[in-house]
């Protein structure tokens, strides 16, 4: 189970990697989030996101992306 869960479906780019850097800061280091994204360009933005920010992307299963905050 995530410690953090982001809903940004229905939203376009850049907005779901925006709420989810916003939601995600008070959480500390190796903090579990889940992304639910259904904009095609999360596909992109989200490993991007976590590739530029340190933090570890765990995969995607349909519209909900895993990561680990760095």
């Amino acid at each position: 189970m995530a410690d953090l869960e982001v809903d940004a479906l229905g939203l376009l780019c850049p907005l779901p990697v925006l709420r989810l850097r916003k939601r995600m800061a008070p959480l500390p280091s190796g903090a579990t989030v889940v992304l639910l994204a259904d904009d095609p360009a999360a596909q992109i933005d989200v490993p991007h996101f976590c590739a530029e920010g340190g933090h570890e992307f765990l995969g995607v299963e349909g519209h909900a992306y895993s990561l680990r905050k760095g």
